[in-house]
């Protein structure tokens, strides 16, 4: 049976202009100017401006964007309607015209920084210029190119010798066999850095102990990686000893050289220029000046972006045309709608800019004894909600300037994320952070005897004997967050 029946919903829509500067804020400052040039391509009426052509407008609060604000004028009214009530003048003025610096009330400066360069060779660079050295027929430098590619940034081939085979005969209508390619990647072998082309850690090593002079100490290393790699792995030295039938200092000397060797030859060698450059480029940073912290904002945050003249200028002359000619009619709406995209997004810029200062600004007032001193036992218990309240904003909001932002300090450059951490009570009701804990059990796995590595359960005695009463797998779970290995592994003779 049909009924009628009225109802009642309250929903919240986000507008594509609250969308666009929920995704701006997400952006750290290094992808920021790659969003705007793709910007600047699909909206003519955007433009960048030209250094000190435009006077500077008051931008310390941005114009708020709204939730009722019409996607666009075709939402809300036709093309006829709005041609015909358009105010010219409203679009044409020069409020628009500016660089986004900030007014008066914005306290923060502006840190004109450019986004460095990175040079140098890349790793598979390295490995291409070696192989051009080699006197190999075509097959062969088939074989070894495709085995360079798949090579990855550790230096390794994951890749297995009968799926290269498939990849040769598809990709490049080469017929080979495993045992052609085993004996190319054999040429690899010998490429620097050493260890290059293994295919698991133990063939890394052994690469890298037969390319040493073979004295009694390399060899007896070569033993260990050959035959008892996996009681090497898990450090079972009485083990070793007993099946090596060696003593203990020959196997503490074997095993000095075996620490020696690199287990990701293609993340080394930076003598050859093979590393993989990448650059973090702070957001912010913090200065202190006499005791007064002070935040700066990297300039590549507010860029100068401006409406176009030409595009006013197309709109002036437009309405003062006939508005009856339905072309021109869809003339001056394309003409508006971008104009208003190219505010939109200025605003998004101007709103991305105070939002990343006040909440840099908010942290560094609630960590003021941190940024003073740089000691992380100085650090208090913050989390999200701590600075969504001082600042006013949303905490998913607080969240987006976290994440992939990254602070310069006199200490050092980390990520805004490296400042928040939880709170836990000591037995004298004193809330700590989490991170000091985390410090004080780093530091005594530091001073530790590495012939008798502390086990968790003492490791939790400690902590508990200096006020600290956590549970033993509430301490693991810090380790292995600092990434320490347990105790057994630490073992060293």
């Amino acid at each position: 049976m049909l009924n009628q029946r009225l109802s009642q919903k309250l929903l919240q829509k986000l507008s594509p202009q609250q969308i666009q500067l929920m995704k701006l804020l997400q952006v750290p400052t290094a992808n920021l100017e790659q969003r705007i040039k793709e910007e600047l391509e699909i909206n003519p009426a955007l433009e960048e401006s030209i250094s000190d052509y435009d006077e500077r407008e008051d931008l310390s609060e941005p114009e708020q964007i709204r939730d009722d604000e019409d996607d666009t004028y075709e939402d809300s009214r036709d093309d006829d309607d709005f041609a015909d009530s358009l105010d010219v003048q409203e679009y044409t003025k020069d409020d628009y015209d500016y660089n986004n610096d900030a007014g008066d009330d914005y306290k923060g400066k502006e840190d004109k920084k450019h986004t460095p360069l990175a040079v140098g060779k890349s790793f598979h660079d390295f490995l291409d210029e070696q192989l051009h050295l080699l006197d190999l027929d075509e097959k062969e430098w088939l074989i070894a190119d495709q085995l360079i590619g798949s090579i990855d940034d550790d230096g390794y081939l994951r890749r297995e010798l009968d799926a290269i085979v498939d990849d040769l005969a598809f990709q490049k209508n080469l017929s080979t066999t495993e045992a052609e390619i085993e004996e190319v990647l054999r040429m690899i072998h010998r490429f620097d850095p050493p260890g290059v082309g293994a295919r698991n850690l133990q063939e890394c090593l052994q690469i890298q102990l037969e390319r040493r002079e073979q004295n009694a100490q390399v060899k007896m290393a070569l033993r260990i990686i050959n035959e008892q790699f996996d009681a090497f792995t898990k450090k079972h030295y009485d083990k070793l000893m007993k099946s090596l039938d060696i003593d203990e200092a020959t196997l503490k000397a074997a095993i000095d050289i075996i620490l020696h060797l690199n287990p990701k030859p293609g993340g080394s060698s930076a003598s050859t220029s093979s590393v993989n450059h990448q650059t973090i480029i702070p957001d912010f940073t913090v200065e202190n000046n006499n005791g007064e912290l002070e935040v700066l904002l990297n300039g590549k945050n507010a860029p100068d972006l401006r409406i176009s003249d030409s595009f006013k200028e197309m709109l002036t002359s437009y309405g003062k045309g006939n508005m009856k000619d339905k072309k021109q009619k869809e003339a001056v709406v394309f003409i508006k709608q971008k104009i208003d995209a190219a505010k939109w997004f200025i605003d998004a810029i101007k709103q991305r800019q105070h939002t990343l200062f006040v909440t840099m600004e908010a942290i560094v007032t609630f960590q003021k004894e941190y940024f003073l001193s740089g000691d992380e036992m100085k650090l208090r218990p913050m989390i999200l909600k701590d600075i969504a309240e001082i600042t006013g904003l949303d905490i998913s909001t607080v969240s987006r300037v976290a994440n992939s932002k990254y602070c310069q300090t006199e200490f050092g450059v980390f990520s805004l994320k490296h400042f928040f951490s939880e709170g836990l009570q000591t037995e004298s009701g004193e809330e700590v952070s989490t991170r000091e804990v985390k410090k004080i059990l780093e530091d005594l796995i530091a001073v530790e005897d590495k012939s008798k590595p502390l086990s968790d359960e003492f490791l939790t005695e400690q902590l508990k004997e200096k006020g600290y009463n956590i549970a033993r797998r509430t301490v693991a779970k810090y380790r292995e967050q600092l990434n320490i290995p347990v105790a057994r592994l630490r073992k060293e003779l």
